[in-house]
């Protein structure tokens, strides 16, 4: 049996069979846009872009966001327990009492007379006197109750993406960032791709400089270059209950185009494809939308360079537009930032959470694709529009 945690915002969709028929919309609700304190770097400072030379308009942003060096240690909190998790309950006393059941989906034990005993989030101990507690309401001498954890159904991470076998694990023990991909087979090599681009098979290497890792709606800056390729074990921290790690493809040609458009979706990239063309696939711009701080992000998520572009005059043929490469962000703000930094973790964030709604929506109903899927702003309320078909024209 398969429970998604309470703390993670994908649940809140997928409980209880509740999931194809619901839209995106829903789920983007629930996920939080974390920004950081506000920098000094303010859009003053970013250089003027004339468009002769659209790298020289980029601006490359210190991220506030840091490594915590607790992250690094071993985690000392006591197991609790969760809906899925096997245990072996026995009234000592009683042998015909001995029976090994589930902790129920609404986090309940059924035990013996007890009508459901709340256990979730309680470690062993506690759930052990909550059950003689419950008990002795039944009987005239206080019981004792012997219970054994025999599977760790309920602390589960995401690990998704280009990896050899993508999935949601049980996280039966502390495991950092290596042993998750290691469980998950490691990361697609070369020899890999090849073999299964002989065999028929469209699958693609995965793309470091965008691999992530979200906890609780926030990006943290692990640096997946750095620990993979370089064996900085300084990025190499310790997974929580409902971690999403993604890696996601490193041949993907798509610009991904979020904020107040009609449409945030990844669109295909072609060659000499400028910001307001972007912005156009994903059939323009949205009432409330900010077009003076039209934002290109591109390069890794842990170092990042922007470059603001006033698509107001862009498309008034007033102000030079910015050629793209694959794999930037166009972001659409509703209202002006003042902080560079800011603006970018909010991007940041958005895209990553987008991704990982898209990516664990796959995961869940078992219908993995090739795009990236559909990109909801956070917090907007847009409803979604079916890629397959353009708005009506009237």
């Amino acid at each position: 049996m398969q429970t998604i945690p309470k703390s993670n915002p994908i649940r809140t969709v997928f409980k209880r069979g509740n999931m194809p028929g619901l839209t995106f919309a829903l789920v983007a609700a629930v996920v939080l846009v974390a920004g950081c304190q506000a920098p000094r770097q303010k859009y003053a400072d970013l250089p003027s872009f004339h468009g002769s030379k659209p790298s020289e308009s980029l601006t490359r942003v210190s991220m506030t966001n840091q490594l915590n060096p607790d992250w690094l240690q071993l985690p000392q909190n006591l197991f609790t327990l969760g809906p899925g998790d096997k245990v072996e309950l026995e009234i000592i006393g009683e042998i015909t009492s001995k029976t090994i059941t589930m902790v129920a989906p609404d986090g309940k034990i059924y035990f013996n007379l007890l009508p459901g005993v709340d256990v979730w989030g309680l470690t062993l101990a506690q759930a052990k006197a909550r059950l003689e507690d419950e008990l002795s309401k039944f009987v005239r001498e206080r019981p004792q109750v012997s219970l054994v954890l025999r599977a760790i159904e309920s602390k589960r991470i995401w690990i998704l993406g280009r990896v050899q076998a993508p999935g949601v694990y049980a996280m039966t023990m502390p495991t950092t960032v290596l042993e998750a991909i290691s469980m998950a087979g490691g990361t697609m090599t070369l020899s890999n791709y090849r073999d299964q681009e002989a065999a028929g098979i469209s699958e693609e290497l995965a793309d470091l400089r965008r691999s992530f890792l979200i906890r609780q709606g926030r990006l943290l800056p692990i640096n997946f270059e750095r620990l993979l390729k370089q064996g900085d074990l300084g990025q190499n921290i310790y997974l929580e209950p409902d971690d999403f790690l993604y890696l996601p493809a490193a041949t993907a040609r798509e610009v991904y185009v979020l904020g107040a458009v009609t449409q945030p979706r990844p669109v295909a990239f072609t060659q000499g494809m400028t910001a307001a063309g972007a912005v156009a696939s994903a059939y323009g711009t949205i009432k409330g939308a900010y077009m003076h701080h039209v934002a290109v992000v591109r390069g890794s998520l842990t170092e990042p360079q922007i470059a603001v572009v006033d698509y107001a005059k862009v498309i008034r043929g007033e102000a030079p537009d910015i050629e793209l490469q694959p794999q930037d962000i166009v972001y659409v703000p509703f209202s002006p930032y003042r902080y560079i930094t800011k603006y970018v973790e909010v991007i940041l964030n958005t895209f990553v959470s987008a991704a990982a709604i898209n990516a664990g929506s796959a995961a869940v109903t078992k219908q993995f694709t090739g795009g990236a899927g559909i990109f909801i702003p956070i917090g907007s309320g847009i409803q979604v529009i079916p890629p397959a078909s353009p708005p009506p024209i009237r």
